[in-house]
Protein backbone atom coordinates (compact mmCIF):
# COMPACT_ATOMS: atom_id res chain seq x y z
CA UNK A 1 0.00 0.00 0.00
CA UNK A 2 2.28 2.73 -1.26
CA UNK A 3 -0.37 5.46 -1.58
CA UNK A 4 -2.30 7.23 1.17
CA UNK A 5 -5.64 8.96 0.82
CA UNK A 6 -6.25 11.66 3.42
CA UNK A 7 -9.87 11.97 4.55
CA UNK A 8 -10.61 15.52 5.66
CA UNK A 9 -13.62 17.60 6.55
CA UNK A 10 -14.96 19.91 9.22
CA UNK A 11 -16.58 18.34 12.31
CA UNK A 12 -19.92 16.55 12.06
CA UNK A 13 -20.13 16.21 8.27
CA UNK A 14 -20.08 12.39 8.36
CA UNK A 15 -16.33 11.96 7.90
CA UNK A 16 -16.03 9.22 10.52
CA UNK A 17 -19.03 7.45 9.01
CA UNK A 18 -17.33 7.66 5.61
CA UNK A 19 -14.10 6.25 7.09
CA UNK A 20 -15.98 3.41 8.79
CA UNK A 21 -17.94 2.67 5.63
CA UNK A 22 -14.78 2.53 3.54
CA UNK A 23 -12.75 0.43 5.97
CA UNK A 24 -15.37 -1.14 8.25
CA UNK A 25 -13.14 -0.14 11.17
CA UNK A 26 -14.79 0.77 14.44
CA UNK A 27 -13.89 4.40 15.13
CA UNK A 28 -16.29 6.63 17.08
CA UNK A 29 -19.06 8.39 15.20
CA UNK A 30 -21.06 11.31 16.46
CA UNK A 31 -22.50 14.68 15.57
CA UNK A 32 -20.17 16.71 17.75
CA UNK A 33 -16.78 18.36 17.16
CA UNK A 34 -13.61 16.30 17.25
CA UNK A 35 -15.17 12.85 17.34
CA UNK A 36 -11.85 11.73 15.87
CA UNK A 37 -9.03 13.04 18.04
CA UNK A 38 -6.08 11.12 16.62
CA UNK A 39 -5.55 10.21 12.99
CA UNK A 40 -7.04 6.81 12.27
CA UNK A 41 -5.47 4.72 9.55
CA UNK A 42 -7.45 1.98 7.89
CA UNK A 43 -7.29 -0.31 4.91
CA UNK A 44 -9.68 0.69 2.16
CA UNK A 45 -9.84 -0.72 -1.37
CA UNK A 46 -10.05 0.36 -4.98
CA UNK A 47 -11.52 -1.87 -7.67
CA UNK A 48 -9.59 -3.27 -10.65
CA UNK A 49 -10.86 -5.79 -13.16
CA UNK A 50 -8.83 -8.90 -12.41
CA UNK A 51 -6.62 -10.20 -15.23
CA UNK A 52 -6.62 -13.83 -14.06
CA UNK A 53 -9.78 -14.94 -15.93
CA UNK A 54 -8.18 -13.90 -19.24
CA UNK A 55 -5.54 -16.57 -18.59
CA UNK A 56 -8.05 -19.18 -17.40
CA UNK A 57 -6.63 -18.81 -13.90
CA UNK A 58 -8.11 -18.19 -10.46
CA UNK A 59 -6.19 -15.50 -8.63
CA UNK A 60 -4.85 -15.95 -5.09
CA UNK A 61 -4.33 -12.38 -3.81
CA UNK A 62 -1.54 -11.89 -1.29
CA UNK A 63 -3.31 -8.72 -0.09
CA UNK A 64 -6.85 -7.52 -0.66
CA UNK A 65 -9.32 -9.91 -2.24
CA UNK A 66 -11.13 -10.76 -5.46
CA UNK A 67 -14.90 -10.97 -5.82
CA UNK A 68 -16.26 -12.47 -9.04
CA UNK A 69 -13.55 -11.00 -11.22
CA UNK A 70 -13.22 -7.67 -9.42
CA UNK A 71 -9.94 -7.22 -7.59
CA UNK A 72 -10.10 -5.09 -4.44
CA UNK A 73 -6.63 -3.60 -4.09
CA UNK A 74 -5.77 -2.16 -0.66
CA UNK A 75 -4.82 1.47 -0.05
CA UNK A 76 -4.29 3.37 3.17
CA UNK A 77 -7.05 5.71 4.25
CA UNK A 78 -6.09 8.28 6.89
CA UNK A 79 -8.91 9.95 8.81
CA UNK A 80 -7.43 13.31 9.83
CA UNK A 81 -8.98 15.25 12.70
CA UNK A 82 -9.18 18.95 13.38
CA UNK A 83 -10.17 20.89 10.27
CA UNK A 84 -11.78 24.19 11.22
CA UNK A 85 -11.27 27.71 9.83
CA UNK A 86 -7.96 29.01 11.14
CA UNK A 87 -6.27 25.61 11.31
CA UNK A 88 -3.17 27.10 9.64
CA UNK A 89 -3.00 29.57 12.54
CA UNK A 90 -3.07 26.73 15.07
CA UNK A 91 -6.79 26.92 15.89
CA UNK A 92 -8.53 23.70 16.89
CA UNK A 93 -6.07 20.86 16.31
CA UNK A 94 -4.37 23.08 13.71
CA UNK A 95 -0.70 22.16 13.69
CA UNK A 96 -1.32 18.47 14.29
CA UNK A 97 -3.98 18.48 11.58
CA UNK A 98 -1.53 19.90 9.04
CA UNK A 99 1.22 17.49 10.04
CA UNK A 100 -1.07 14.47 9.71
CA UNK A 101 -2.52 15.79 6.47
CA UNK A 102 0.90 16.02 4.89
CA UNK A 103 1.24 12.23 4.91
CA UNK A 104 -1.47 11.97 2.24
CA UNK A 105 -0.86 11.84 -1.51
CA UNK A 106 -4.40 12.97 -2.35
CA UNK A 107 -7.29 14.30 -0.29
CA UNK A 108 -10.95 13.33 -0.17
CA UNK A 109 -12.80 16.28 1.34
CA UNK A 110 -16.09 15.15 2.88
CA UNK A 111 -18.57 18.02 2.60
CA UNK A 112 -22.07 18.09 4.07
CA UNK A 113 -24.08 19.03 0.99
CA UNK A 114 -27.32 19.07 3.00
CA UNK A 115 -26.18 22.39 4.49
CA UNK A 116 -27.06 21.29 8.01
CA UNK A 117 -23.70 21.96 9.67
CA UNK A 118 -22.06 25.37 9.92
CA UNK A 119 -18.39 26.32 9.58
CA UNK A 120 -17.64 25.07 13.10
CA UNK A 121 -19.56 21.81 12.66
CA UNK A 122 -22.58 22.90 14.68
CA UNK A 123 -26.14 22.10 13.61
CA UNK A 124 -27.80 24.70 11.40
CA UNK A 125 -29.99 25.04 8.32
CA UNK A 126 -29.20 26.43 4.89
CA UNK A 127 -25.40 26.50 5.13
CA UNK A 128 -23.81 26.84 1.68
CA UNK A 129 -21.47 23.88 0.90
CA UNK A 130 -19.45 26.25 -1.31
CA UNK A 131 -18.09 27.84 1.85
CA UNK A 132 -16.75 24.48 3.06
CA UNK A 133 -15.19 23.68 -0.31
CA UNK A 134 -13.47 27.07 -0.29
CA UNK A 135 -12.24 27.04 3.28
CA UNK A 136 -10.20 23.83 2.93
CA UNK A 137 -8.43 25.24 -0.12
CA UNK A 138 -7.89 28.54 1.69
CA UNK A 139 -6.44 26.82 4.77
CA UNK A 140 -4.04 24.80 2.62
CA UNK A 141 -3.09 27.79 0.49
CA UNK A 142 -2.21 29.86 3.56
CA UNK A 143 -0.22 26.96 5.01
CA UNK A 144 1.77 26.60 1.80
CA UNK A 145 2.22 30.37 1.55
CA UNK A 146 3.72 30.64 5.03
CA UNK A 147 6.24 27.90 4.30
CA UNK A 148 7.10 29.27 0.87
CA UNK A 149 7.69 32.75 2.28
CA UNK A 150 10.36 31.27 4.56
CA UNK A 151 12.05 29.94 1.43
CA UNK A 152 11.91 33.38 -0.17
CA UNK A 153 13.53 34.84 2.94
CA UNK A 154 16.36 32.32 2.63
CA UNK A 155 16.82 33.29 -1.01
CA UNK A 156 16.84 36.99 -0.11
CA UNK A 157 19.55 36.33 2.49
CA UNK A 158 21.64 34.10 0.23
CA UNK A 159 25.29 35.10 0.01
CA UNK A 160 25.59 34.48 -3.73
CA UNK A 161 22.24 35.10 -5.40
CA UNK A 162 23.65 34.93 -8.91
CA UNK A 163 24.51 31.28 -8.39
CA UNK A 164 21.44 30.43 -6.31
CA UNK A 165 18.41 29.04 -8.13
CA UNK A 166 15.07 29.96 -6.63
CA UNK A 167 13.57 26.57 -7.56
CA UNK A 168 16.30 24.81 -5.57
CA UNK A 169 15.70 26.96 -2.49
CA UNK A 170 11.91 26.59 -2.63
CA UNK A 171 12.06 22.85 -3.29
CA UNK A 172 14.31 22.40 -0.27
CA UNK A 173 12.02 24.53 1.90
CA UNK A 174 8.91 22.67 0.72
CA UNK A 175 10.42 19.19 0.50
CA UNK A 176 7.89 17.88 3.04
CA UNK A 177 5.26 18.32 0.33
CA UNK A 178 7.09 15.77 -1.84
CA UNK A 179 8.05 18.27 -4.49
CA UNK A 180 11.39 18.85 -6.20
CA UNK A 181 13.28 21.59 -8.01
CA UNK A 182 12.16 20.43 -11.46
CA UNK A 183 8.50 20.49 -10.47
CA UNK A 184 8.83 23.89 -8.78
CA UNK A 185 10.55 25.33 -11.85
CA UNK A 186 7.83 23.89 -14.09
CA UNK A 187 5.14 25.57 -11.99
CA UNK A 188 6.97 28.90 -11.95
CA UNK A 189 7.15 28.86 -15.73
CA UNK A 190 3.54 27.65 -16.01
CA UNK A 191 2.49 30.87 -14.28
CA UNK A 192 4.70 32.93 -16.64
CA UNK A 193 6.78 34.14 -13.71
CA UNK A 194 10.39 35.17 -13.88
CA UNK A 195 12.99 32.89 -12.31
CA UNK A 196 14.12 35.98 -10.43
CA UNK A 197 11.76 36.24 -7.42
CA UNK A 198 12.69 39.88 -6.86
CA UNK A 199 10.37 40.56 -9.79
CA UNK A 200 7.39 38.88 -8.09
CA UNK A 201 4.66 40.79 -6.28
CA UNK A 202 2.43 39.46 -3.48
CA UNK A 203 -0.13 38.12 -5.95
CA UNK A 204 2.61 36.19 -7.79
CA UNK A 205 3.86 34.65 -4.55
CA UNK A 206 0.36 33.57 -3.53
CA UNK A 207 -0.37 32.20 -7.01
CA UNK A 208 2.77 30.05 -6.89
CA UNK A 209 1.98 28.75 -3.39
CA UNK A 210 -1.50 27.85 -4.61
CA UNK A 211 -0.17 26.14 -7.72
CA UNK A 212 2.26 24.03 -5.68
CA UNK A 213 -0.59 23.11 -3.33
CA UNK A 214 -2.82 22.00 -6.21
CA UNK A 215 -0.01 19.90 -7.62
CA UNK A 216 1.00 18.20 -4.38
CA UNK A 217 -2.33 18.02 -2.49
CA UNK A 218 -5.03 17.42 -5.12
CA UNK A 219 -8.59 17.21 -3.80
CA UNK A 220 -11.71 15.16 -4.53
CA UNK A 221 -14.98 16.40 -3.05
CA UNK A 222 -17.22 13.72 -1.55
CA UNK A 223 -20.62 15.44 -1.68
CA UNK A 224 -21.98 13.67 1.40
CA UNK A 225 -25.55 13.44 2.68
CA UNK A 226 -26.93 13.48 -0.84
CA UNK A 227 -29.70 11.18 0.33
CA UNK A 228 -31.50 14.37 1.42
CA UNK A 229 -33.54 16.74 -0.77
CA UNK A 230 -31.38 19.67 0.34
CA UNK A 231 -28.20 17.80 -0.56
CA UNK A 232 -29.47 16.88 -3.99
CA UNK A 233 -30.53 20.45 -4.74
CA UNK A 234 -27.14 21.81 -3.69
CA UNK A 235 -25.32 19.16 -5.72
CA UNK A 236 -27.25 19.97 -8.90
CA UNK A 237 -26.52 23.67 -8.49
CA UNK A 238 -22.82 23.34 -7.63
CA UNK A 239 -22.00 20.62 -10.16
CA UNK A 240 -23.41 22.90 -12.89
CA UNK A 241 -21.39 25.90 -11.69
CA UNK A 242 -18.37 26.55 -13.97
CA UNK A 243 -16.43 27.87 -10.96
CA UNK A 244 -16.13 24.26 -9.76
CA UNK A 245 -15.12 22.63 -13.02
CA UNK A 246 -11.56 22.24 -11.69
CA UNK A 247 -12.79 19.88 -8.96
CA UNK A 248 -13.95 16.28 -9.07
CA UNK A 249 -17.21 16.17 -7.10
CA UNK A 250 -18.63 12.73 -6.29
CA UNK A 251 -22.23 12.36 -5.04
CA UNK A 252 -22.15 10.32 -1.85
CA UNK A 253 -24.02 8.92 1.13
CA UNK A 254 -21.63 7.40 3.66
CA UNK A 255 -24.66 6.40 5.74
CA UNK A 256 -26.04 4.33 2.84
CA UNK A 257 -22.71 2.55 2.27
CA UNK A 258 -22.36 1.72 5.96
CA UNK A 259 -25.95 0.47 6.14
CA UNK A 260 -25.47 -1.80 3.11
CA UNK A 261 -22.22 -3.25 4.43
CA UNK A 262 -23.78 -3.88 7.84
CA UNK A 263 -26.75 -5.57 6.18
CA UNK A 264 -24.42 -7.65 4.00
CA UNK A 265 -22.44 -8.79 7.06
CA UNK A 266 -25.71 -9.68 8.78
CA UNK A 267 -26.68 -11.83 5.79
CA UNK A 268 -29.83 -9.92 4.91
CA UNK A 269 -28.55 -8.39 1.67
CA UNK A 270 -26.01 -9.38 -0.96
CA UNK A 271 -23.94 -6.27 -1.66
CA UNK A 272 -20.56 -5.70 -3.28
CA UNK A 273 -18.87 -2.40 -2.33
CA UNK A 274 -19.32 0.17 -5.07
CA UNK A 275 -22.09 -1.79 -6.82
CA UNK A 276 -25.06 -0.02 -8.35
CA UNK A 277 -27.57 -2.45 -6.83
CA UNK A 278 -28.02 -5.12 -4.16
CA UNK A 279 -30.29 -8.09 -3.47
CA UNK A 280 -32.33 -8.59 -0.33
CA UNK A 281 -31.64 -12.14 0.85
CA UNK A 282 -33.01 -12.23 4.39
CA UNK A 283 -36.12 -11.47 6.42
CA UNK A 284 -36.64 -7.79 7.18
CA UNK A 285 -39.19 -5.71 9.03
CA UNK A 286 -41.31 -3.36 6.94
CA UNK A 287 -39.30 -0.42 8.28
CA UNK A 288 -35.98 -2.03 7.35
CA UNK A 289 -37.19 -2.92 3.89
CA UNK A 290 -38.44 0.63 3.32
CA UNK A 291 -35.05 1.99 4.43
CA UNK A 292 -33.21 -0.29 2.02
CA UNK A 293 -35.53 0.67 -0.82
CA UNK A 294 -34.75 4.35 -0.18
CA UNK A 295 -31.07 3.47 -0.44
CA UNK A 296 -31.77 1.55 -3.65
CA UNK A 297 -33.44 4.64 -5.13
CA UNK A 298 -30.42 6.74 -4.18
CA UNK A 299 -27.74 4.44 -5.63
CA UNK A 300 -29.82 3.90 -8.75
CA UNK A 301 -29.89 7.67 -9.30
CA UNK A 302 -26.18 8.25 -8.61
CA UNK A 303 -24.55 4.99 -9.68
CA UNK A 304 -23.58 3.88 -6.17
CA UNK A 305 -23.23 5.25 -2.66
CA UNK A 306 -20.21 7.32 -3.68
CA UNK A 307 -17.83 6.02 -1.00
CA UNK A 308 -16.03 3.57 -3.25
CA UNK A 309 -16.32 5.98 -6.17
CA UNK A 310 -14.65 8.80 -4.20
CA UNK A 311 -11.61 6.67 -3.38
CA UNK A 312 -11.26 5.51 -6.97
CA UNK A 313 -11.68 9.02 -8.34
CA UNK A 314 -8.89 10.15 -6.01
CA UNK A 315 -6.40 7.51 -7.14
CA UNK A 316 -7.29 6.84 -10.76
CA UNK A 317 -8.74 10.13 -11.98
CA UNK A 318 -6.91 12.73 -9.90
CA UNK A 319 -3.57 11.06 -9.14
CA UNK A 320 -3.64 9.26 -12.48
CA UNK A 321 -2.66 5.80 -11.24
CA UNK A 322 -2.98 2.50 -13.07
CA UNK A 323 -2.87 -1.13 -12.01
CA UNK A 324 -0.19 -3.56 -13.22
CA UNK A 325 -0.04 -7.31 -12.54
CA UNK A 326 3.20 -9.28 -12.30
CA UNK A 327 2.78 -12.43 -14.37
CA UNK A 328 4.52 -15.31 -16.07
CA UNK A 329 4.59 -15.71 -19.83
CA UNK A 330 3.52 -19.36 -19.57
CA UNK A 331 0.48 -18.38 -17.50
CA UNK A 332 1.47 -20.64 -14.62
CA UNK A 333 1.99 -19.65 -11.03
CA UNK A 334 4.14 -21.16 -8.32
CA UNK A 335 3.43 -22.99 -5.10
CA UNK A 336 2.05 -19.74 -3.65
CA UNK A 337 -0.59 -19.37 -6.36
CA UNK A 338 -1.28 -17.17 -9.38
CA UNK A 339 -1.88 -13.45 -9.84
CA UNK A 340 -0.98 -12.87 -6.23
CA UNK A 341 -0.14 -9.19 -6.65
CA UNK A 342 -1.62 -6.09 -8.24
CA UNK A 343 0.40 -2.89 -7.97
CA UNK A 344 -0.73 0.72 -8.34
CA UNK A 345 1.67 2.92 -10.31
CA UNK A 346 1.64 6.34 -12.00
CA UNK A 347 0.14 6.06 -15.48
CA UNK A 348 3.45 7.15 -17.05
CA UNK A 349 5.33 4.18 -15.56
CA UNK A 350 7.70 2.06 -17.60
CA UNK A 351 8.81 -1.54 -17.29
CA UNK A 352 11.83 -0.28 -15.36
CA UNK A 353 9.65 1.77 -12.99
CA UNK A 354 7.54 -1.33 -12.36
CA UNK A 355 10.64 -3.38 -11.55
CA UNK A 356 11.97 -0.78 -9.11
CA UNK A 357 8.54 -0.41 -7.52
CA UNK A 358 8.64 -4.09 -6.59
CA UNK A 359 12.25 -4.12 -5.37
CA UNK A 360 15.43 -2.16 -6.07
CA UNK A 361 17.36 -5.39 -6.74
CA UNK A 362 14.85 -6.36 -9.43
CA UNK A 363 15.20 -2.92 -10.98
CA UNK A 364 19.00 -2.99 -10.87
CA UNK A 365 19.09 -6.43 -12.48
CA UNK A 366 16.31 -5.87 -15.05
CA UNK A 367 17.05 -7.32 -18.48
CA UNK A 368 13.61 -6.83 -20.07
CA UNK A 369 9.95 -7.54 -19.56
CA UNK A 370 7.50 -9.82 -21.32
CA UNK A 371 3.95 -8.72 -22.12
CA UNK A 372 2.13 -11.83 -20.94
CA UNK A 373 -0.91 -11.25 -23.16
CA UNK A 374 1.01 -11.46 -26.43
CA UNK A 375 4.37 -12.90 -25.37
CA UNK A 376 6.30 -9.95 -26.76
CA UNK A 377 9.51 -8.72 -25.17
CA UNK A 378 9.39 -5.12 -23.89
CA UNK A 379 12.34 -2.98 -22.90
CA UNK A 380 12.88 -1.08 -19.69
CA UNK A 381 11.69 2.19 -21.24
CA UNK A 382 8.44 0.67 -22.52
CA UNK A 383 5.44 2.57 -21.11
CA UNK A 384 2.88 0.33 -19.48
CA UNK A 385 -0.91 0.47 -19.70
CA UNK A 386 -3.63 -0.04 -17.12
CA UNK A 387 -4.08 -3.75 -16.29
CA UNK A 388 -0.95 -4.86 -18.13
CA UNK A 389 0.40 -8.27 -17.08
CA UNK A 390 4.19 -8.23 -17.23
CA UNK A 391 6.84 -10.80 -16.42
CA UNK A 392 10.10 -9.19 -15.34
CA UNK A 393 13.27 -10.94 -16.51
CA UNK A 394 16.04 -9.95 -14.11
CA UNK A 395 19.37 -11.14 -12.83
CA UNK A 396 18.15 -10.60 -9.26
CA UNK A 397 17.74 -13.79 -7.26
Amino acid sequence: MSYKIGLVGKPSVGKSTFFNAATMNDVPEGAYPFTTIDPSVGEAYVRVQCAAPEFDQTCTPSVGYCDEGTRFVPVKLVDVAGLIPGAHEGKGLGNQFLTDLNEADVLVHVVDFSGKTDAEGEATEGHDPREDIAFLEEELDMWYLEIMEKGLEKYANAYDKENTDIEVVLAEQMSAFKTNKDEVKKLILRLDLSLDPTEWDDDDVFALAQEIRKETKPIVIAANKLDTPEGQANYEEISDDPDYEHLTIVPASAHAEKALKNADEAGVVDYTPGAEDFDITGDLSDEQEQGLERIRTFIDAYGGTGVQQSLEAALFDVLGLMAVFPGTANGKGDEKGTFRDCFLLPDTSTTSDFAYHIHSDIGDGLLHGIDCRNGRQVGGSHELDHRDVVELITTAQ
